[in-house]
């Protein structure tokens, strides 16, 4: 039996325009460090609903065992999820067909030339059989500036960082 999946019910309109951060979905990831007290190197995560619960090593480019997920391959999945959801809506509404694109996210993980510390690049890749440039460069455009993920790229994401009592 095939389940039919529900389209989520959102819109390149601004429709929005109030003074703070309106959340739809909150959700939280906890990490702790297993073994190794580390939790890139021998972690859990685990969704506060449950249905995320992995455990997280650290590849073997890094010195890890590279036996579980890492952290740059959760982000890449997330990254081209996202996108490719972008990028679907603004195909329909320009009445094309969304169901050949597919979205690769290649993440590196790597040293900052500016100051020594670690730093993420991301490239992504869009698949999309039949489209022509011409068509889909506007759209990409368009799912750029809705896609969350793109938009945290380039303008960075409001964080907080708090001890907890």
């Amino acid at each position: 039996m095939n389940e039919q999946i529900r389209l989520p019910d959102l819109s390149t309109d601004k429709d929005f325009d109030g003074e703070s951060f309106a959340p739809i979905y909150t959700t939280t990831v906890t990490v702790s460090g297993g073994v190794a007290s580390h939790g890139r190197a021998s972690g859990r995560a685990r969704s506060d609903d449950g249905l995320l619960d992995l455990n997280l090593r650290m590849p073997a480019e890094l010195g890890g065992d590279g036996q579980g997920t890492n952290p740059e391959q959760l982000f890449a999945a997330g990254f081209a999820a996202c996108f490719h959801g972008a990028l679907s809506l603004v195909a329909r509404q320009a009445a094309l067909d969304p169901a050949a694109i597919s979205v690769d996210a290649t993440v590196a993980f790597g040293r900052d030339p500016e100051d020594g510390g670690y730093l993420l690049c991301v490239d992504l890749v869009v698949k999309w059989p039949g489209i022509d440039s011409d068509v889909a460069s506007p759209l990409l455009n368009k799912a750029d500036s809705l896609c969350p993920y793109a938009r945290m790229a380039w303008q960075g994401t409001p964080t907080t960082i708090t001890l907890a009592s």
